[in-house]
């Protein structure tokens, strides 16, 4: 039924450098800016047209929902995901990040004295040394090349570099791609990072996207978690597969049977937070990882680690410790908006560059609402983080 779903302002290549003082995206549709899912053609108009470019190679149209579909959730608000406005929440959340480093660039002379202030400035930042090193020496080499003298175009050239640098994450999350069945998506994180929040956002985008989804409340342990859990399924008008005390494995391995046999389109599993240190812990994540794929060989097809903006350069140990137990294939960052630094994703892209593989950024989030949650675009964080 669902060939992809793919971010509004990335088609699957980089986009060309942009000036760094350029204005922020033009508006989107509602709604687009955060998902976008292209329905599959009909079978006759298959038969006649060729096929579309943008369709995954070998994708076939999922089969459909045989229960019928849901009343429209009188509870779901309506949103305003446009881009600018979506900008302007995202300077807000990263606005103390942005005047410290911001306040280098006032009142000085293009010296040695700031960049050793610059360098400061971004290690405050949770960037890290490697991140800081890499972009205090592209900006040196940008600064020689454009002959730049006035600390504003300095500034521009920074973040032009840091979005350079933030690019690689920029990556669309394939929804649909599988020929028969599913998308599975599994969520892992620590405990407070958001996962739940995050999932009913998500779940939300996915459904006014246009696709069926189905939760698995695999944190078993937990009560307040399936009760969150259900409370977003039913504002959602989706289904979720809980069980009081079981077994978190095969809750995830009766939620992939049932949206197997029920023609959904994703499957998103809640999983319990955990800290990398609990040994035990992670083995059972590897557990759930294992069952899932005895439902369905080729899932999980997306690994996702939601980590806190506010943890700095915690977060990138999170991300290192998740990676090696389960390989990651995506981060969503949350909670933006409160006493996060932002540097720490170009400390994880700098990491992801080093190694010779990134961990795409697929989301962000900067607050409670719906539209606070959205898709990563390298640029605009950049311009945002150094407006």
């Amino acid at each position: 039924m669902f060939s992809y779903l793919k971010k509004k302002f990335f088609s699957g290549a980089p986009e060309p450098a942009a000036p760094a003082d350029a204005p922020p995206p033009p508006a989107a549709a509602p709604h687009a800016a955060a998902l976008e899912v292209q329905q599959a053609p009909s079978a006759a108009a298959a038969a006649s047209a060729p096929p579309s470019a943008a369709a995954l190679p070998g994708s076939t149209a999922a089969p459909s929902s045989a229960d019928p579909a849901p009343p429209p959730s009188p509870s779901a608000p309506a949103a305003d995901l446009s881009r600018p406005s979506w900008f302007e929440r995202l300077k807000s959340g990263l606005r103390k990040t942005g005047s410290s480093i911001g306040s280098v660039f006032i009142g000085t002379q293009i010296d040695e004295a700031l960049y050793e202030e610059l360098e400061a400035a971004l290690l405050q930042a949770d960037t890290g040394v490697q991140a800081t090193q890499y972009l205090l020496d592209d900006l040196r080499l940008r600064v020689k090349a454009s002959k730049a003298t006035d600390p504003a175009a300095v500034k521009a050239l920074l973040a032009a570099a840091l979005a350079d640098l933030l690019r690689p994450l920029q990556q669309s999350l394939p929804i649909g791609a599988q020929p028969d069945g599913p998308t599975v998506l599994m969520i892992a994180g620590v405990n407070g990072a958001g996962k739940t929040t995050t999932i009913g956002k998500l779940t939300w985008h996915l459904s006014n996207a246009g696709a069926s989804v189905l939760l698995a409340a695999a944190d078993t342990f937990r009560a307040a978690a399936r009760e969150q859990l259900g409370v977003w399924a039913a504002r959602n008008t989706v289904e979720v597969i809980s069980q009081q005390g079981g077994d978190p494995a095969a809750v995830s391995f009766d939620a992939v049977t049932a949206a197997r046999a029920r023609g959904r389109d994703v499957v998103i599993i809640d999983t319990a937070g955990r800290l990398p240190t609990q040994l035990h812990l992670m083995e059972e994540l590897k557990k759930i990882k294992r069952v899932i794929q005895k439902a369905d060989p080729s899932a999980p097809h997306e690994v996702l680690l939601v980590i806190d903006g506010n943890t700095g350069q915690n977060a990138l140990a999170q991300v290192k410790a998740f990676d090696a137990a389960l390989g990651l294939t995506g981060l969503v960052v949350t909670k933006l908006d409160g006493t996060a630094k932002g540097g720490v994703l170009a400390a994880i892209a700098t990491w992801g560059r080093e190694r010779g593989a990134v961990v795409p950024v697929y989301f962000i989030g900067v607050g409670e609402q719906l539209a606070d949650l959205q898709t990563f675009d390298a640029r605009e964080f950049a311009q945002a983080l150094l407006h």
